[in-house]
């Protein structure tokens, strides 16, 4: 039986890294997978009832990952369509390419903490393109918004699916992730960063307008920037809420979340109450509902799944000790699962990961998770297609993968190793 769900797994697994090429969109694909390893489960097992209950559990605990994400989403898209993130970007304004690397990639990091990393990549490129004109330059700057936004994620529980995870099952704690792997994404992004701007030659410097100073933006009236002002802090404050409230009732972060988004809707309906139907729609809880990435929801609904049905099988837990047996050092296992989540997706790897080492000997904020939580959420950055954050600003920047790996992966794993030197030498003081 073990046998046969591995080899229905690669398969699938296999199926979704060739995306592209076989033109099936990888989010059919896991959902597919999901239920055929389940399928195959129940039909190989005597015992379909204690099969339905481990679904039930595992179910659980995916719809508590799902519900969480999809209130984020659409708490972040009720502040983009009114324009709130305009009140952080408009603050940008240099004409010297090396000091927009600088403010562009640190404002991704803290940004992406506070959203996610897809959402900021998007963000950081989009305001890019309004400041820089030369291509190459603005590529550059789309490669280190990559780098800056995973490494960003990498330390909140809200600000990358991998580290919400964790957060959710209980392997890690708000204050000791942020605590333990701050100082490490810093490092992986502050080393790349001086390098490129000690060494990087621009044709923008030789031409002064092909960086713009600070952003051209239509007029806004006071009402409308007052509306910017009022969701932006609602929406962020309520990020910053969440933990908080896990943390004062022990209730699972998604009703955290959907109480953020509860109140945020409302706060939609008052400010817009006086404008007719048609002029209001675009503003209302109910489009952005229909905004959010649902595809991925579901990518991560199939994934999740097929993990579980390994998990259940105990085919994961053998992976472990195959693993402890051939590497041996747990540290170097990790790092090594950092570099493969640059090849495959992070979500399954880091989902395998939390079903092949239990919480019975690996507790809660163990130096573990703590690590996986960082190797998993910067070692993205190694390729292109390493993470949700890439492939977006790809499709965004005609970024080719060739290009990526001569310019950027560099530079990505440099920062990798030293955040991870750094996290070991960290622990080792502290502990």
């Amino acid at each position: 039986m073990g046998s046969i769900l591995t080899i229905l797994f690669v398969i699938g697994y296999l199926l979704i890294i060739l995306e592209h090429p076989i033109r099936i969109n990888k989010t059919a694909t896991a959902l597919i997978t999901g239920i055929v390893c389940w399928a195959a489960y129940a039909l190989m097992s005597v015992d379909a009832e204690a099969i339905g209950h481990q679904l039930e559990h595992h179910l659980t605990d995916t719809a508590e990952i799902l519900f969480f994400l999809m209130g984020a989403m659409t708490v972040v898209e009720l502040i983009d369509v009114h324009d709130g993130f305009t009140l952080i970007t408009d603050r940008i304004a240099s004409r010297n390419i090396r000091t927009l690397f600088w403010i562009v990639s640190l404002l991704a990091f803290f940004l992406s903490a506070l959203l996610d990393n897809l959402t900021t990549a998007i963000v950081m490129v989009s305001v890019a393109r309004k400041l820089i004109r030369n291509t190459e330059d603005r590529r550059m700057m789309a490669g280190m918004i990559i780098l800056a936004a995973n490494a960003g994620g990498a330390w909140s529980p809200i600000g990358d699916v991998t580290t919400t995870m964790l957060w959710i099952g209980g392997q890690i704690t708000t204050a000791h992730v942020i605590c333990a792997v701050l100082l490490p994404s810093l490092a992986s992004v502050l080393v790349p960063l001086f390098i490129l701007t000690q060494f990087y030659t621009s044709t923008s410097e030789e031409k002064p307008a092909t960086v713009r100073s600070g952003i051209s933006r239509p007029y806004a009236t006071p009402t409308s920037r007052r509306e910017r002002r009022i969701m932006l802090a609602i929406g962020l404050g309520g990020m910053l809420f969440v933990p908080i409230f896990k943390t004062v009732t022990h209730l699972p972060p998604y009703m955290g979340m959907m109480l953020v988004l509860g109140f945020i809707w409302v706060a939609s309906e008052i400010l817009h109450s006086d404008k007719d139907e048609a002029e209001r729609k675009k503003f209302t809880a109910s489009y952005a509902l229909s905004r959010i990435d649902t595809p991925s929801i579901l990518f991560f609904l199939g994934i999740l799944l097929a993990v579980g049905a390994l998990e259940s099988t105990g085919i994961l837990r053998s992976l472990a000790d195959s693993l402890n047996r051939t590497v041996g050092n747990l540290d170097s296992i990790i790092l090594l699962i950092g570099v493969v989540s640059a090849v495959v997706d992070n979500v399954p790897i880091v989902a395998a990961a939390m079903g092949m080492y239990d919480m019975q000997t690996y507790g809660v904020d163990d130096k573990l998770w703590t690590f996986l939580a960082y190797c998993s959420g910067t070692g993205g950055s190694l390729l292109l297609i390493g993470s949700a954050a890439g492939v977006a600003v790809m499709g965004m920047e005609k970024l080719s993968f060739g290009w990526y790996l001569r310019k950027v992966s560099w530079l990505a794993l440099i920062g990798y190793v030293v955040g991870a030197i750094v996290f070991l030498v960290q622990f080792a003081l502290l502990s």
